[in-house]
């Protein structure tokens, strides 16, 4: 059986005068030709020369997603292929920023067409020529229609191609928006190299406003110089910690070891914590960078010492991540998220090899509170649990009496009063896991509650023109209830 043939050959960037005097001909001589769009400068030519073609226009009229209208396209053609060799022709070059021709190169591998690439002279080069940039320089070449923050370098030039429309130029404009002014200059370039050649400058902000748009159109965007508006880039940050800690930088980053370092990692995170109790999204943007820079300036330190990098941080968490996922990015299936926690402590085992008990996968780095609530769920997903918390709460009762009775003997060690305080705390632990809280944070909120209204009480004394001394317990107790009734 004789595979289907699929001829691709390129348009061109502009005029008639701008195509390959091969690709002309081919034109001219094919009767069985198919064009992906038929709005092209060299289309209205090409039919005053008698062309005959069928166009793909209609599938976009017809569809909202681009990645649809290209898998119809290929359908089609395929389809036109079973009655012979058809040839199919795209604006610009066939291997520039052509989705469609990619999947017709992607079905060649599995054997079921045939596919060949005519010439074309492709758009960018016309472009440079228009704006005058050199690539050398570094540039980026992206798709209009598939356009991602992620990608943006924006200190290399940056084209934007097949931004067909006010809808696409409007996506790519709130995209560039996340990381440019709204006032940025941006070049909207149209048909270069052509008669028909449009350059125009407008800010970002106009981008969808007042420009017509078409297919040969392309987005310039310049390399951003400025240093404020890089500083939404991670690779700035980057660089801004590693000239903290090099030679000229700061005496006191520069001294900093991962020893050093512990004590402010943990209090970054209550930080943190303490934004999201109160809402206030503003402080949690601040508190996460803090914790941010402390993962930096580790990262740092490992660098100048020769170990890792900041990317090496990067890419094992992003294989962790996949490869604790596999409900996500494999096979496995997940219909909860207690299934979600099996299936990760399973991989994690796996990741750990022989491990002596279930319980040593608990380090003693943590605070002793959120360790003794890991302990508690770790024995607790292998069944060693209550079934209801009545037998927790009954459990700090017999502990509290326990340390009681210790109490009430004429001699007693410090070391026994410790284990049976020791054992309240842990019960106590136990509490918080049923009610699914983490007992850390509400120890954290609750010291900070005693804090404001201690503040009130001390207020209340300096506003009196005495000290504390002056006062009874309970007179500055009833500052305290008034601290309470006001919500403090």
């Amino acid at each position: 059986m004789q595979k289907k043939k699929i001829e691709i050959i390129g348009l061109g960037a502009g005029d008639l005068n701008q195509l390959p005097l091969g690709v002309y001909k081919k034109l001219l001589s094919h009767n069985r030709l198919f064009l992906r769009t038929k709005e092209h400068p060299v289309v209205e030519e090409l039919e005053k020369e008698g062309v005959g073609y069928t166009s793909f226009d209609d599938i976009y009229e017809a569809n909202d997603q681009f990645e649809a209208v290209y898998e119809e396209i290929c359908r089609r053609l395929l389809k036109e292929a079973n009655d012979g060799p058809v040839v199919y022709a795209v604006p610009g070059h066939p291997l520039v920023a052509e989705r469609t021709v990619q999947i017709l190169l992607e079905l060649q591998k599995s054997g079921e067409i045939t596919v060949e690439i005519g010439g074309g002279q492709s758009f960018i080069d016309a472009l440079f020529q228009a704006l005058k940039i050199d690539p050398v320089e570094g540039f980026q070449l992206l798709d209009g229609t598939s356009f991602k923050k992620e990608q943006l370098q924006i200190q290399q030039h940056m084209i934007v191609s097949q931004v067909y429309d006010r809808f696409v130029a409007s996506e790519v404009k709130l995209t560039l928006m996340e990381l440019l002014p709204d006032e940025y200059p941006v070049t909207i370039v149209t048909a270069a190299g052509s008669g028909e050649q449009s350059i125009k400058e407008v800010q970002l902000y106009e981008l969808d406003r007042e420009v017509t748009l078409n297919n040969l159109t392309s987005l310039y965007v310049p390399p951003v110089k400025e240093e404020v508006l890089l500083r939404k880039q991670f690779s700035n940050l980057r660089n801004i910690i590693a000239t903290l800690r090099g030679p000229d930088g700061c005496p006191w980053d520069k001294k900093q070891t991962h020893e050093s370092l512990k004590k402010y990692l943990i209090e970054e995170s209550f930080e943190v914590i303490d934004a999201i109790n109160r809402g206030d999204e503003d402080l949690l943007i601040e508190e996460l960078g803090d914790v941010l820079l402390q993962v930096m300036l580790h990262a740092q330190i490992g660098e100048d010492e020769g170990f890792f990098t900041i990317d090496d941080v990067i890419e094992g968490l992003s294989n962790k991540m996949v490869r604790r996922h596999p409900h996500v990015f494999g096979k496995e299936k997940a219909q909860n998220a207690e299934e979600v926690v099996t299936i990760w402590d399973d991989i994690k085992r796996q990741e750990k090899g022989k491990v002596e008990s279930l319980l040593d996968g608990v380090g003693y780095e943590i605070p002793n509170l959120i360790r003794a609530y890991e302990i508690q769920k770790k024995a607790a997903s292998v069944g060693f649990d209550w079934d209801d918390i009545g037998p927790a709460l009954d459990k700090v009762q017999e502990e509290i009496k326990e340390l009681e009775e210790e109490l009430g003997k004429n001699t007693v060690s410090d070391e026994l009063l410790m284990d049976e305080y020791g054992d309240i705390l842990f019960a106590l632990v136990n509490v918080a896991r049923f009610l699914k809280i983490q007992p850390e944070e509400a120890l954290f909120r609750a010291n900070e509650k005693f804090k404001r209204r201690f503040q009130y009480i001390e207020k209340r004394v300096i506003e009196s023109g005495k000290v504390f001394r002056d006062y009874s317990l309970e007179e500055l107790d009833r500052y305290w209830d008034e601290a309470k009734k006001q919500g403090l």
